[in-house]
């Protein structure tokens, strides 16, 4: 291989023989062998132990955080079922309702139970239990309970003293487990309990998640309640008995946290435990890991620190004859690259210093970034707009104040002793009824304005840049001496721009001025401060200035007022379907909202909170909001509008009649297969006594309700179709039989005296002068 090596190097001019190519090696061979066997010694004899203590300390700050990922869990479901228990479908009067007839409030409650049985992954079911005479139970089915070893377990959480409980319900077939749950009474806080939420815990998942404390494949881990009973346990040893041991060594330490050692049957474990507070508990965690999983990289790093250091020489000698290999190659790559040829010139001028050669292309190269620069300079408006773009949007904050400065230089700013301003020129007071030729407006609205907006700068500032945000607002960095005064012309622009867009375009200015800065870097800063400070302009449409230097926190912030009275009337208007109505009180709304001169940036979070009301709306409705918008971002639409008649629009638009046209279509589709069943059913038994109770009864609603469904979908009422059918049956009876008149009124329903009054009244003749008349024909 040596040889190899040589009759390469000497392939290329120089080899061996070469005195400076022998110190070269040597060297490089010293500093790449001598300080990594160095390293690898003195890691092995003084690193491991170190490094076995890191693991370890490692290991048990991972428990820590795993251990605290559960008690989250558990947070978050004790926060949950608090804020559940307060749900309006959990009134005070619900033991006292007849959820047999009020069949709406039961279907609700399923429906809610469902909802909250399906939002966490840790839950099994959701109940609810309502003490009545005849307790309820929803599963989230509605059942009645009659088992009194049932009824006495729910009572008997009514009766505990906390309002929110952990319950343990005996004990699972699987390793002998309780079964977990978490109670919530209902009307606590009124000292009478009228019901209970009650959330049962899926008993696998809350293993998967205890098993999270065993970050390795073998070890041991489980939860003791405040008795030092087991409630869940994830045990991957070869030891049963392992957990009830440690069990016993935990009683004789105590609660609290600590890590210690504990060597069970030939392994030794390091053991981790610790306490979680629940509501009305305190719970005890415990983990233990076999100590060979935690050390086992140590052990590792050991073999490999010994096989490096035994391959260490042959792999440093080859690296160093590579190295000074490549100390000689530059020049003749530098050559080569200089030189496109097949034979390169430094070979066909032999004899010729090849850093001549190297020189002679350095030259040539440096008269063609002349000529690149004189073609760049042509370029440097364009290039200085760009730079200024991506300066005040942040693209560049990686760069260095002196990088920033240096690069505005050499675009031709001055920036020695200057002060930087940023305005935000916002058009307002657009609104149209078609939104096509609304966004035809504001692009050209928006192109003459930035026209405007360049001209009259380009009078007043030296140094000046704009950029068009294409939402009917521009941006404008002006950059002036710091000796100077610039405030009055600031003023003086503004007032010039406000009358030209005023009068040519009939449309009000909002402007924001910044802070000044003597900072490059801060540029961006203060451009997102002007974004920003823009919302401090009031909902009133006309021509404002919001300086943000002389801006007090008194006017910027005022008290949010929301007129919850008026969200309940456009609730209750969507509601029954009132479209104009609902309209003509978001107007209201948004005149309550700004009356009284608040802030655009304080007015958005009222118009965020009614349209989160309305949606809490439709989602109480059945319909899901992704369904209903398609996936659109709503909360992001909302926020990009500012004009009060584009808002009453959007939610028009956008929500209230989408929502309105899905309540009907799913209204009407239920309403005709319920009539469907029920007129099926009428057609089989219309000789028998029919009442619009009974199939009230039938379908799940009140008689008053059924006989509006019925209505509706038929077009008449519940008794005149039943009589129809039965004088539509016996006029057949009397032209196609010979029956008596007394029989065909009995097999069609009536009672004989009766038949012949509502025959009459119906056909306008007895039914004998019918059958005679028709006869007669």
């Amino acid at each position: 291989m040596l040889r190899f090596l040589m009759k390469s190097r000497k392939s290329l001019g120089f080899g061996w023989g070469s005195r400076y190519f022998r110190k070269n090696f040597i060297l490089i061979l010293l500093i790449t062998f001598i300080p990594g066997l160095i390293s690898g010694v003195g890691i092995y004899l003084f690193g491991a132990g170190k490094v076995e203590n890191e693991l370890t300390n490692l290991h048990e700050n991972q428990i820590e955080e795993r251990a605290k990922n559960i008690n989250d869990q558990l947070d978050v479901l004790e926060l949950s079922i608090a804020q559940w228990a307060f749900a309006p479908h959990f009134r005070k009067t619900l033991n006292k309702v007849d959820f047999v007839r009020e069949f709406t409030t039961t279907r609700e409650i399923k429906k809610f139970l469902g909802v909250l049985q399906g939002s966490q992954p840790l839950i099994d079911q959701v109940e609810l239990f309502v003490d009545q005479e005849t307790p309820i139970l929803f599963q989230p089915n509605y059942t009645t309970v009659k088992d009194d070893s049932v009824k006495n377990f729910y009572r008997d959480i009514l009766a505990k003293t906390n309002s929110i409980n952990w319950v343990e319900q005996g004990t699972s077939e699987k390793k002998g487990q309780s079964s977990m749950m978490l109670t919530h009474n209902l009307g606590f806080r009124t000292n009478s309990a009228y019901g209970t939420l009650i959330v049962k815990l899926d008993q696998a998942k809350l293993t998967e998640i205890v098993n999270t404390l065993n970050p390795y494949p073998e070890g041991a881990a489980f939860l003791l309640n405040q008795n030092n009973e087991i409630l869940v346990e994830a045990n991957h040893t070869n030891t049963p008995s392992i957990v009830s041991v440690l069990k016993g060594e935990l009683d004789k330490r105590g609660k609290g946290i600590g890590t210690f050692t504990f060597e069970y049957e030939g392994e030794k474990y390091s053991v981790s435990y610790g306490t979680q507070k629940r509501i009305n508990s305190e719970w005890t965690y415990v983990s233990a890991a076999p100590m060979s999983f935690i050390t086992a990289p140590i052990i590792f790093i050991s073999k490999l620190i010994t096989a490096i250091s035994a391959t260490g020489l042959l792999i440093a000698f080859i690296m160093a004859w590579f190295a000074s290999k490549s100390i000689y190659r530059p020049v003749a790559q530098l050559l080569h690259l200089f030189d496109k040829e097949d034979e390169p010139e430094w070979k066909r001028q032999k004899g010729k210093d090849e850093f001549s050669m190297i020189e002679q292309q350095i030259q040539a190269l440096a008269k063609d970034s002349r000529i690149l620069q004189e073609q760049l300079s042509a370029q440097i408006p364009q290039l200085l707009k760009r730079f200024l773009s991506q300066l005040i949007q942040g693209y560049l904050f990686n760069h260095s104040e002196d990088q920033l400065r240096e690069s505005l230089q050499n675009y031709g700013w001055n920036v020695d002793s200057h002060l930087f301003m940023m305005m935000d020129v916002r058009v307002t007071g657009i609104v149209e009824l078609e939104e096509s030729i609304q966004h035809n407006d504001e692009r050209l609205i928006a192109m003459a304005v930035t026209n405007v907006l360049e001209e009259a700068a380009g009078e007043r500032f030296a140094q000046y840049n704009l950029m068009d945000f294409h939402d009917l607002s521009v941006g404008i960095l002006i950059a002036y001496p710091s000796h100077e005064e610039v405030r009055p012309d600031v003023c003086e622009f503004i007032d010039q721009i406000t009358e030209m867009i005023n009068t040519t375009f009939n449309k009000q200015v909002t402007v924001t001025i910044s802070k000044p800065t003597d900072s490059i870097k801060q540029i961006p800063h203060i451009f997102e401060e002007v974004k920003q400070g823009a919302g401090y302009r009031t909902y009133k449409n006309h021509n404002q200035i919001i300086d943000l230097a002389a801006l007090k926190k008194e006017d910027a912030v005022h008290q949010i007022f929301y007129p919850f009275d008026i969200e309940k009337e456009i609730i209750q208007a969507i509601r029954m379907g009132q479209l104009e109505e609902a309209e003509r009180l978001l107007f209201e709304f948004l005149h309550k909202l700004s009356e009284k001169g608040i802030n655009e940036i304080n007015i958005q979070p009222g118009i965020v909170l009614l349209f989160s009301s309305i949606q809490h709306e439709i989602i109480h409705s059945g319909i899901h909001p992704y369904e209903l918008f398609k996936g659109r971002n709503m909360f992001e639409e909302l926020s990009q509008i500012q004009e009060p008649k584009m808002i009453v629009r959007w939610f028009k638009t956008k929500i209230i009649v989408p929502f309105i046209e899905m309540l009907e279509e799913r209204s009407d589709s239920e309403l005709k297969q319920i009539v469907d069943q029920v007129i099926k059913d009428i057609h089989v038994n219309y000789m028998k006594d029919l009442s619009l109770e009974g199939y009230a009864d039938q379908v799940g609603t009140n008689p008053y309700t059924f006989s509006r469904y019925f209505k509706k979908a038929i077009g008449t009422n519940f008794i005149d179709y039943i009589t129809q059918l039965r004088i539509d049956k016996a006029k057949d009876l009397l032209l196609n039989t010979d029956m008596k008149i007394n029989d065909i009124s009995e097999s069609v329903g009536y009672r004989p005296g009766y038949f012949n009054r509502i025959f009459k009244k119906q056909v306008g003749i007895p039914p004998s002068q019918y059958r005679k008349s028709r006869a007669a024909l």
